[in-house]
């Protein structure tokens, strides 16, 4: 076997591992200019009194902090996708909440989700958007954690645990700067 020959399958990984970093690096500015800190800001403001009607204190929605850390970064934009889907159709609409102030800050934050799923979805443009069955695994069990409780208790539920989610959006999206 000539050098040239042997050079080929090293060539191919390092392209390989180019187009990886080049294909995360790209979901990651997806949703970069979305001020998260102030969203986080925003949620800590309401983030006791919503946890307060929580009923359920020993039951996730979100399973366990865990099972967002293990989503590989080729499933990022897949669950970013499918969680926001989740907030904006069945926690923010499910919620009902009394006080001003609170419902002010959740609106604003499904806002931003709202500003968010169209900016993953121009970025879906441009490029692919897998879903992995293990990534459909973990947000399906997402959604029926939510339907083993009460519409309202998994609503509350969801809120109170909106700070996982956020803080995991932040680790995953904001790592570079707009493009």
């Amino acid at each position: 076997m000539d050098m040239k020959t042997q050079c080929v399958p090293l060539w191919l990984l390092g392209t390989t591992l180019v187009l990886c970093c080049v294909y995360t690096h790209g979901l990651r500015r997806c949703l970069a200019f979305v001020d998260m800190r102030h969203l986080e800001e925003s949620f800590q403001g309401i983030k006791r009194a919503i946890q307060a009607k929580d009923t359920f204190p020993n039951i996730t929605i979100l399973s366990t902090a865990e099972t967002l850390r293990s989503i590989k970064p080729v499933d990022v934009c897949c669950v970013t996708k499918s969680l926001l889907e989740f907030y904006m159709d069945r926690v923010f609409k499910d919620h009902q909440e009394l006080k001003p102030q609170a419902l002010r800050t959740i609106s604003s934050v499904a806002n931003s989700f709202l500003y968010m799923q169209k900016a993953l979805q121009q970025c879906q443009v441009q490029r692919r958007c897998p879903c992995s069955e293990e990534a459909t695994n973990a947000t399906r069990m997402v959604y029926d954690n939510y339907d083993q409780l009460e519409v309202p208790s998994a609503a509350t539920k969801s809120l109170g645990e909106l700070d996982v989610f956020l803080a995991w959006i932040a680790k995953n999206h904001q790592k570079t700067s707009p493009a």
